[in-house]
């Protein structure tokens, strides 16, 4: 069944404009919207979607911002990038001989060149956002706290992992990624083996699907907040879609 303008514009208002609803309200306020039209209080269709994409966008940059900075991996245990766990086993052994230092090199050099990868990110998703549909909005609206990001992880990933791996690469080198991870590893090949080093461990593609997934946990962080707290929508659209 199609739904009037106002309807849909109903459903986002009384959708996101609810900070504590559970999913089961939402669903009823959703039901409600379209059994109760002409409650949209002034909001057009096309308000509804441009606010939710302006609240999306508004997240990206928030969370690009926050992590494209020194620190912004090194310095966040949330987003933190450790060792890969192959080759914990190894380093958990370095720290107890007393190369703990090595280690915390090594993970250092790897936060740093996710740091320099992320804010190309800033012209993928704005794409993306700019590519959204209304359909897309909606359906945004009715899903999880964290359905724009679900959308974003979606139409960005591939790209966003072409644009990331060759700037991880050049930082990876200028940081001393894998002369770290050697100095680690040292010259005992068999134990380098059994851990899984060597040339089957591509620190690059380690370091960017870390730095993706930083970047997305990030991303929803910022759409929650802005669904739940009126002190995030900082703009008269916004106000105006969220109620």
């Amino acid at each position: 069944m199609r739904l009037a303008p106002v309807a849909l514009a109903a459903t986002v208002v009384l959708l996101l404009g609810t900070a504590t609803a559970s999913a089961d309200s939402w669903k009823d306020k959703l039901r409600q919207a379209v059994a109760q039209p002409g409650t949209a209080n002034g909001v057009s269709q096309n308000e509804a979607a441009g606010g939710i994409k302006e609240a999306l966008a508004q997240g990206v940059k928030r969370a690009i911002t926050q992590l494209g900075r020194r620190d912004g991996f090194q310095g966040d245990p949330l987003v933190r990038i450790l060792v890969p766990e192959k080759i914990r086993g190894l380093t958990d052994t370095a720290r107890r001989l007393g190369a703990g230092r090595k280690v915390d090199e090594f993970e250092l050099s790897m936060n740093r060149a996710a740091e320099q990868a992320i804010p190309v990110a800033a012209d993928i998703f704005s794409d993306a956002v700019r590519q959204m549909t209304v359909q897309d909005a909606l359906n945004i609206v009715r899903g999880a706290d964290d359905a724009g990001t679900q959308y974003f992880r979606r139409v960005t990933e591939n790209s966003l992992r072409a644009k990331f791996q060759p700037i991880v690469a050049r930082a990876t080198a200028q940081t001393g990624v894998t002369q770290r991870y050697k100095s680690i590893v040292g010259k005992n090949q068999n134990v380098t083996q059994l851990l899984g080093g060597g040339q089957s461990l591509d620190l690059d593609s380690y370091v960017t699907t870390k730095a993706m997934d930083g970047l997305y946990f990030y991303v929803a962080q910022q759409e929650k907040e802005i669904r739940r707290d009126p002190l995030k929508r900082t703009t008269a659209l916004l106000k105006k879609v969220f109620g």
